[in-house]
């Protein structure tokens, strides 16, 4: 049987450090191994759509490729900039860049869109299911509340 826990771990970063989910049994190699991995890329691309600039970016690269001076035209920011914002975006694995002659195309790479959309979608059939939940019980309640009103005003029996 497979325990579960966290364990600390140094992130090279000085004296601090991380806390790392840490699986002990069978199967525990490539747990840890999918959590990490799948951690890491999730990570990148939530990082990368953090930015509002990145994000404009990837709603104009769904129109259709586009490139470095068309995508950083609406933002009056650098080409050095824009190339920044890019880097961010290539390494999370949501653009693909091209280049033709000293021409820049960038395009949409939506696999990790569409990655972290599954990954938020679990927790959206969560929070639906719990609202639900919560939806039943309050109806439940208020018509609990309804027949316990409607008997307190109807007129009692005379006694014989």
């Amino acid at each position: 049987m497979a325990s579960v826990g966290y364990r600390e771990v140094p992130s090279g970063r000085g004296a601090n450090s991380t806390r790392r989910l840490t699986i002990v049994g069978p199967g525990a190699r490539k747990l840890n191994w999918m959590v990490e991995h799948h951690s890491a890329s999730l990570d990148a691309v939530f990082h990368a759509l953090s930015d509002p600039t990145r994000r404009a970016m990837i709603q104009r690269l769904g129109q259709r490729e586009r490139t470095v001076s068309e995508l950083c035209e609406p933002f009056s920011m650098s080409l050095a900039g824009a190339s920044k914002h890019l880097k961010v975006l290539e390494e999370a694995g949501l653009v693909r860049r091209r280049i033709v002659g000293r021409t820049h195309y960038c395009s949409l790479r939506a696999t990790r869109l569409a990655e972290a959309h599954r990954w938020l979608a679990r927790y959206e059939r969560y929070w639906n299911e719990r609202l639900d939940a919560l939806e039943a019980l309050l109806e439940a309640e208020e018509e609990h509340a309804a027949t316990r009103g409607s008997r307190k005003s109807q007129p009692r029996r005379a006694q014989r």
